[in-house]
């Protein structure tokens, strides 16, 4: 809508705009001397955060996970919202976006710092949470720019790898074998395969093909909301088959037996990776074995792997890495140091 003249001769600036949520609105203001500062009033206007940036805190939140969900998969998108709603929220919810400070979210980070007891590594999720929220708001919705970046980051990414060697999951496998086929059994494929933990509880008995001994690798299991949810896997690199050993083998084809009504496409396992966390632990500390993650099983199938001396590309494959340098930064302290070997090679050439 062009600029009007009032009855006292002065300019009034008059116009319509969406706001983030679709909403129209009008600006309206009056007294401007001349005609053109009215229409530069109104184009600064539109140009600026205010124009869209008119949202609380929470409503943004809102438009940020309406947005990735169409982009990540739904297990990061469900993280991200319980992250958001359990320890975000409850501080900046009613807060207008545009108004919170770098400050604020100083005052933020050190209350976590100082009041909570989280691990670092989820004190860093937090974080970029927070920071993935403003940079859209930055990027899609014209503010004027992140708070967050400004106000550093808290937390550290979990960089220490824990391991057992093979006398130590050989002391728990035999620790769970004759009270806890499942957990035997899962003990030994996550070992003696490098699967990821999701991509095993969605193994259905289709998947082993006994004759060729390969285990396929097509999918993963996430929980989300209470509900158990199969999607692909991370990448297309994790879609692989893995080669297994008789050993392993035969453990499968035992507990397998023990499966009631079994088919193709009968999921293998129907346990929650919480229970499966807290029975591993439970027979760690039976064996007198030190506690790892569920996910350290497949740095130990790497480390074993690297201790054997089977090349990076070959483990990056079975691991399902996207790249082997993925494999060179997470594994490289695990491989020895190679430099006499190098010297004694080139002076016999």
């Amino acid at each position: 809508m062009p600029a009007t003249k009032d009855k006292n001769g002065t300019w009034i600036s008059r116009f319509y705009y969406i706001t983030h949520t679709g909403e129209r609105k009008q600006s309206f203001k009056r007294g401007f001397k001349t005609k053109k500062e009215a229409l530069e009033y109104e184009r600064e206007f539109l140009t600026s955060p205010d124009a869209n940036i008119t949202s609380t805190f929470e409503e943004m939140c809102k438009l940020y996970l309406d947005d990735i969900s169409c982009r990540v998969k739904a297990s990061t998108t469900n993280l991200r919202q319980v992250v958001l709603k359990q320890r975000i929220l409850p501080y900046f919810k009613d807060k207008n976006i545009s108004e919170i400070t770098p400050n604020d979210v100083r005052l933020f980070q050190n209350l976590l710092m100082k009041e909570t007891e989280y691990s670092q590594t989820y004190l860093r999720l937090i974080n970029s949470t927070l920071t993935a929220v403003f940079n859209y708001a930055v990027k899609f919705h014209k503010l004027e720019s992140n708070p967050v970046t400004k106000a550093g980051t808290i937390g550290k990414l979990r960089t220490e790898i824990e391991i057992w060697t093979i006398n130590d999951f050989k002391r728990v496998s035999e620790a769970a074998c004759d009270k806890r086929i499942d957990i035997y059994t899962i003990l030994n494929i996550l070992f003696y395969t490098g699967m990821r933990i999701g991509e095993l509880l969605a193994l259905e008995y289709g998947d082993i093909d006994f004759r060729k001994k390969t285990i396929k690798i097509n999918k993963t299991l996430s929980r989300i909301n209470g509900e158990d949810i199969v999607t692909p896997p991370k990448t297309d690199s994790s879609i692989r088959e893995i080669m297994i050993n008789d050993s392993l083998l035969e453990i499968i084809k035992v507990y397998s037996r023990k499966i009631y009504a079994l088919k193709l496409e009968t999921r293998l396992f129907r346990l929650h990776q919480t229970n499966i966390r807290k029975q591993i632990k439970k027979f760690a500390t039976e064996a007198g074995v030190k506690e790892i993650r569920v996910h350290d099983l497949r740095h130990s199938h790497a480390s074993l792997l690297i201790h054997l001396g089977v090349n990076p590309l070959a483990i990056s494959k079975r691991l399902g890495h996207e790249k082997v340098d993925t494999t060179l930064n997470v594994y490289s302290h695990l491989y020895p140091d190679s430099s006499e070997k190098i010297i004694a090679m080139l002076e016999e050439l």
